[in-house]
């Protein structure tokens, strides 16, 4: 586990219209997400690695379809600094995992169909008015990169 990373199982509640599933409550998580965005990845496809100076994540993996979900610790003063996490994430284990800054995260979707994310981050993407440098570090673009996902 890396310090910091805060893993939720996700309960879905079934019935005959199909299933409900609480994201996140106020009253059970010290996280305050600012913004929130969707997306469907195709099969194959990762996305990331990269990381956030500022921002955390909030990502909500619930299914359709499922990821491999890869973490890094890079913070200096982490006790878990150098550590590696993969977890998988989506329909067979629904969970809400949130990535602090400096920790590389990034994920691959190895299921058959389209798999879904949902992010609810506490930073604005751009900051107020999309007016604001990205807070970003793209490792998926240096060949060169520590942090490989396969």
């Amino acid at each position: 586990m890396i310090k910091d990373v805060i893993i939720r199982e996700i309960v879905k509640n079934h019935d005959d219209r199909g299933f409900l599933a609480e994201l996140f409550r106020d009253d059970e998580l010290d996280f305050k997400g600012v913004m929130a965005y969707a997306s469907f990845t195709n099969p194959g496809v990762i996305r990331g690695p990269h990381e956030h100076v500022y921002q955390s994540d909030c990502f909500v993996f619930f299914g359709p379809g499922s990821f491999m979900l890869y973490l890094w610790d890079r913070r200096d003063n982490s006790e878990t600094k150098g550590e590696k996490m993969e977890i998988e994430v989506g329909d067979k284990c629904p969970l809400l995992v949130i990535v602090p800054p400096g920790v590389v995260h990034g994920y691959k979707c190895i299921s058959d169909i389209p798999a879904l994310s949902l992010n609810f981050p506490d930073k604005l993407y751009k900051g107020v008015g999309k007016q604001e440098e990205v807070d970003e570090i793209r490792w998926e673009k240096d060949p060169e990169s520590p942090y490989q996902i396969k």
